[in-house]
């Protein structure tokens, strides 16, 4: 009787282990692995710790992470490895030698057609006489006094050449105030605006006309006049020109010339510049 009674008992229990067996059973397919609240603090402070960058990562995500730092530090890394390096004016230096450079190829270029611009040859005024340097130098006084733009400095040089050259004094002011008065940038006579050989010239004088515009395209056209000439002058609407009136000087920079009639003409387009003289140097554009 108790011997069935033991196998009964050992039967019971290995059905109840069984059936917890069965309840507590995890499908390992489906089964979600959590870590522990001691791993995840743990991770936590590697992830976030300044001797721990990088972790969490790939290997291939960690090594390229290593790189860039080092591309960075090694970009910042002046090459003298002072405060006070020197790389900026060394950087300026080559700029200049280079433009030296440049310049003086140019200079020999256009020595084939002006000796004086080889960068070889000396000062023309070293070339001179003593008694021809004095003309020299009083006849730059004067012409500086007529030319606007030009340095006593730079007259004297150019009388200089022309001398050095073989030109006697007068003819070497002749034609030094010539070139001068008709350079490039320069406000020039109207007279000397069909003879200048450029597409743009500046020139001032007084409006002394307005005519009415004979097309829309146009917002005024007058006559501009000096002590030497005069010159029919056009406004394109699209230049969007200050307006002139007449009686009024004026400086015309930079305006093309154009022949209308047979005669020489300028206009005024969106790159030129109008300044009014009479109102104290102010330039209205």
């Amino acid at each position: 009787m108790s011997t069935t009674n033991e196998i009964g008992n050992e039967l019971s229990v290995a059905q109840a282990v069984e059936q917890d067996e069965e309840r507590f059973a995890v499908d390992e397919e489906s089964a979600e692995l959590r870590p522990r609240v001691e791993a995840e603090i743990q991770a936590t402070v590697d992830l976030n710790h300044p001797d721990g960058v990088g972790r969490g990562l790939t290997l291939e995500a960690e090594e390229r992470l290593v790189a860039r730092e080092w591309e960075i530090g090694r970009t910042r890394h002046r090459i003298d490895r002072g405060h006070d390096a020197d790389r900026e004016a060394r950087t300026r230096d080559v700029v200049r030698q280079g433009s030296q450079e440049r310049r003086e190829t140019f200079q020999k270029r256009a020595a084939s057609v002006d000796p004086w611009a080889d960068p070889e040859r000396g000062d023309p005024r070293t070339e001179l006489s003593r008694e021809e340097l004095a003309m020299v130098n009083t006849q730059a006084g004067r012409l500086s006094e007529k030319l606007d733009g030009w340095t006593r400095a730079a007259i004297s040089r150019r009388l200089a050449e022309r001398i050095a050259d073989g030109a006697d004094v007068l003819g070497a002011v002749v034609g030094v105030f010539e070139e001068l008065q008709t350079a490039n940038g320069h406000v020039i006579p109207i007279a000397a605006v069909d003879e200048v050989n450029r597409s743009e010239v500046s020139i001032e004088g007084r409006v002394t006309k307005l005519w009415e515009p004979s097309h829309r395209s146009i917002a005024q056209v007058g006559l501009l006049e000096d002590e030497s000439a005069r010159i029919r002058f056009t406004v394109w609407e699209k230049s969007e020109q200050p307006i002139v009136r007449e009686g009024e000087t004026v400086t015309f920079r930079g305006v093309a010339k154009s022949w209308y009639e047979g005669r020489c003409s300028v206009a005024l387009t969106g790159w030129s510049r109008v300044g009014f003289p009479d109102r104290r140097g102010r330039t209205l554009k």
